[in-house]
């Protein structure tokens, strides 16, 4: 094994200056008195695709039931019972050795969440087992680990399969920054890549690291704390977020407004809802419109869409009068409003539903074609 294993006991103490297409298995780890809130997060970014009925495969354009979006140069799709990996030239790059897998999460490091029944493993870039299916629930690699729940715990493995961290947590989430988020009982705190107490589990909630700070919540209030457990930002938020490109969104009562590092508020919570800050635009809801802001809270885009998702590689899927297109951050139209469901951008592609039936455009608007799984020989 590269690291021995790790089982640390932990003392229920104070903090540090305080005195803390996805698998089933990718669950947010808090479940707070925030829950509207995280919900409607949810609803700004995309909504992955259910399953839909689909004939038979195209070339022009090339057009599947389900698609994910790109990660590591693929991305998974399904057409009827196949399932696999497409490049960006629309070529199968991997097949799924396995026909019982039912469910795939995109590639993380080399390896891909699988679903066999009730259980999990991971797939190489070949499509074949790295790691053999055994696991109630697993997620995505991260800084070299993944969490793993084996029996009724949650632990971590390498992309060896090892347990590097003992399986003795409630719940686990993925590392960041070499912190994870973990549960013990009914309490939060943070673990280093060792299986060491960073921060101790003392939380009634907390969210994983983003810019170096994570929400956590003391009584009913939310504040941010350092990587070392101190609150640095106190605990005076009805609602907090995770940081976004140096800001982040915090609900007092039902508006929101963002905080900057420092905890000073940089734009005042009189909005009926906004989205985390990407591309220097954030997505606010005014009169029931929907439009961008720039970081000084100035609209930078007037809001005019019935819905607006976060710009990704200087693009935004927005729809107007029931279609989806896409807008510059200028609020020009770049892909014109046509599509029933759109995606955001991730490695120059971006997921697009063509009335009941998903494929890929380019950053011009352009359908993906290619062979897809045309002439691949299933048993």
């Amino acid at each position: 094994m590269a690291r021995s294993h790790r089982a640390w006991r932990w003392q229920r103490g104070s903090l540090t200056g305080l005195g803390l297409l996805a698998v089933a298995a990718c669950v947010p780890l808090s479940e707070g008195l925030d829950q509207p809130s995280r919900r409607a997060t949810t609803m700004l970014q995309f909504i992955n695709p259910q399953p839909v009925a689909l004939a038979s495969a195209m070339t022009s354009p090339l057009l599947f039931d389900t698609v994910s979006d790109f990660a590591e140069g693929v991305a998974l799709v399904r057409l009827k019972s196949r399932l696999g990996y497409i490049d960006r030239d629309g070529k199968l790059n991997i097949r799924i050795a396995d026909s019982n897998v039912t469910v795939a999460a995109d590639y993380a490091e080399g390896l891909a969440v699988a679903q066999v029944g009730a259980y999990f493993g991971y797939l190489d870039r070949r499509g074949e087992w790295a790691i053999p299916v055994q696991f109630r629930q697993a997620k995505s690699f991260s800084e070299g680990l993944a969490a793993v729940q084996g029996g009724t715990k949650y632990g971590y493995i390498n992309p060896q399969g090892e347990w590097v961290i003992e399986p003795q947590f409630d719940l686990a989430e993925r590392f960041v920054g070499g912190r994870a988020l973990v549960k013990l009982g009914e309490t939060y705190g943070y673990i280093d890549t060792d299986g060491r107490p960073a921060i101790p589990p003392t939380l009634k909630d907390a969210w994983s690291f983003s810019e170096s700070l994570a929400v956590a919540r003391v009584d009913q209030l939310y504040g941010y704390i350092d990587l070392k457990g101190t609150l640095v930002i106190a605990p005076s938020y009805d609602g907090a977020f995770s940081f976004s490109e140096g800001l982040a969104r915090v609900r007092q009562g039902r508006n929101f407004g963002f905080v900057d590092a420092s905890g000073a508020m940089v734009i005042e919570p009189t909005l009926s809802f906004a989205s985390d800050f990407s591309g220097g635009l954030a997505a606010v809801l005014i009169e029931s419109q929907w439009g961008y802001i720039d970081r000084m809270g100035e609209v930078a885009i007037a809001p005019r869409f019935s819905y607006a998702a976060d710009f990704s590689e200087g693009l935004a899927a927005v729809q107007q009068d029931g279609r989806y297109g896409y807008i510059n951050p200028a609020g020009d139209w770049v892909v014109d409003p046509q599509y029933s469901n759109a995606g955001s951008f991730s490695e120059g592609r971006a997921r697009v539903q063509v009335d009941n039936s998903w494929g890929f455009i380019d950053t011009e608007g352009n359908l993906l074609t290619g062979a897809g799984f045309q002439d691949v020989e299933f048993p």
